[in-house]
């Protein structure tokens, strides 16, 4: 494994890119389940489904401002596509999946600073077995919306990361693009960074070459240039894509290319994407301070503000 730690390391407090501030509302919310909404004490799905039994499903991840959902429109490219992928067949069309986001919501009173997991499984298997056929029932539909507000000091502290020794696998094995339950090799890389002490793991493509961290994509910046992976190895991201979108339509120099840890090291900034942080800045990789220190670093920092105008401007 390369990565390292110091003993200030080992004692910190770990977090990760999906911290959020503690909301006792949270524990009253609402859930949707195949078409009820019940407290989250009630929501409960069958010990058959595929979803518990195989991590057989698709889910998708969103977040509410001023009533809408940002960038709707490709997350539900995304989730149709890896449910037509898979061959998980969902009687609900988008504008359904959408009124059942809304009442999801309603029911919970949020209109701002809510996070949603929009799952969709394969259904209630007839025997524990693997095979698709046994899933007869349709599929299970789950929608949790938390309030949700990012946690305060992670801009300025950043994220701790160590490169991990499990990697993200060829289209062959699991396409990483399948944004699906089965997420053992992610929670495996996350267990290897906390390891040594970091917050999360950076994990590599099969030829060695950096790729995403365990839960989010992951961007640097050398000399007022963003590079980002090829995309051939990690998950289409929405994020990741407005990012690429973002630099291109503001004359920031954007490559999606190989590169390896010895120009990651040498970055002048790094940080991570996702829906639910938009854009955190990476502090320190494998024990190595990353730039001048300062978070987050200029570059991050006007693309976080080119983000939340694009933000408002789609949920306007």
């Amino acid at each position: 494994m390369t990565a390292s730690a110091s003993d200030e390391n080992q004692d910190a407090s770990g977090q990760t890119t999906h911290d959020a501030e503690d909301d006792v509302r949270n524990r009253d919310i609402k859930i949707y389940v195949n078409g009820d909404i019940v407290h989250r004490d009630d929501a409960k799905i069958s010990v058959y489904d595929s979803g518990f039994l195989l991590g057989d499903g698709m889910w998708e991840g969103m977040r509410l401002y001023n009533g809408k959902w940002a960038f709707l429109d490709a997350h539900m490219d995304r989730l149709f596509a890896g449910l037509k992928a898979a061959g998980i067949e969902l009687s609900m069309d988008r504008a359904q999946v959408l009124d059942a986001l809304n009442r999801t919501a309603d029911a919970n009173g949020m209109t701002e600073d809510a996070h949603c997991r929009l799952m969709v499984t394969r259904g209630i298997k007839a025997k524990p077995f693997q095979h698709p056929s046994l899933s007869r029932s349709g599929p299970t539909v789950v929608i949790i919306v938390e309030h949700s507000r990012p946690a305060a000091g992670l801009q300025s502290r950043g994220i701790r990361l160590a490169t991990v020794p499990q990697v993200r696998g060829l289209p062959m094995s699991q396409d990483a693009k399948y944004n699906s339950h089965s997420k053992l090799n992610c929670v495996l890389a996350c267990l290897q960074a906390e390891e040594v002490g970091a917050d999360e793991g950076l994990m590599l493509d099969p030829h060695g070459f950096v790729n995403t961290t365990n839960a989010c994509n992951f961007f640097i910046v050398r000399k007022g240039e963003v590079w980002t992976s090829t995309g051939d190895y990690c998950m289409n991201g929405v994020t990741r894509q407005n990012v690429i979108d973002l630099c291109r339509a503001n004359d920031i120099p954007i490559f999606e290319r190989n590169y390896s840890l010895f120009e990651t090291y040498s970055a002048d900034e790094a940080f991570l994407t996702g829906s639910f942080g938009g854009q955190t800045p990476v502090s320190e990789i494998d024990g190595r301070p990353i730039g001048d220190g300062s978070l987050p670093g200029p570059v991050t920092r006007r693309l976080q503000d080119l983000y939340k105008a694009l933000v408002a401007e789609d949920t306007a």
